[in-house]
């Protein structure tokens, strides 16, 4: 999946794909995490939010399913 950088403290970068609704987060710690079942209007949430960590954490984290790829 291709990710897209953001401007962040906490995350690199963000992908999605559409066909399966997941979205794939990089974290600047190095981590990558898969939320599943994530609608288009959170990705455009997020990446059009002016604070991208802050936007994950009310968002998503606690929001949708998900596993820690690395």
């Amino acid at each position: 999946m291709k990710r897209v950088s953001v401007e962040s403290t906490v995350i690199a970068a963000v992908g999605y794909d559409a066909s399966t609704a997941v979205l794939e987060i990089a974290f600047t710690s190095g981590d990558l995490y898969r939320y599943y079942a994530v609608p288009p209007s959170v990705h455009r949430g997020i990446m059009s939010a002016d604070s991208a960590g802050r936007y994950f954490a009310r968002h998503i984290r606690p929001v949708y399913p998900s596993e820690r790829v690395r």
